[in-house]
């Protein structure tokens, strides 16, 4: 009779430490994540009652010194329409064109810049922050 007990060595990993990390990294995306911004541009927009939101395929901006920029990209009010055509041309839905402008800037142009986009067959917003 054998009364010794076998010993089996059992390849362990602890895991531990990594979930410790795995789950800080987690907590750092999650927060950095609500933080981003997908408005670069910096405009004061005016405050209104409610909160609509639309969807966003083409974002412009028009900033305090009337400078405009669709996305990222500067551009000049006079060629508009012919940078317009070209973002709207590669959407495939029925794209809408979300106006940003600051309360400072001249809201002439916000106007130029939404029929223009009615012009072109997409739905027009001026952006404005609920209170």
């Amino acid at each position: 009779m054998n009364l010794r007990k076998k010993l089996r060595d059992h390849a362990e990993v602890h895991t531990g430490a990594l979930n410790d990390i795995l789950f800080i990294l987690l907590l750092f995306f999650l927060i950095v994540s609500t933080l981003a911004n997908p408005n670069v541009i910096k405009v004061s927009a005016p405050k209104g009652k409610s909160d609509t939101k639309a969807k966003q395929t083409v974002v412009i901006s028009i900033d305090k010194n009337n400078q405009a920029y669709i996305g990222q990209k500067k551009i000049s009010l006079d060629d508009l329409e012919k940078e317009l055509k070209v973002v709207l041309a590669r959407e495939t839905d029925k794209p809408s064109v979300v106006v940003n402008a600051d309360t400072a800037g001249h809201w002439g142009d916000v106007y130029k810049v939404l029929q223009t986009a009615k012009k072109l067959g997409a739905s027009a917003v001026a952006s404005v922050s609920a209170n």
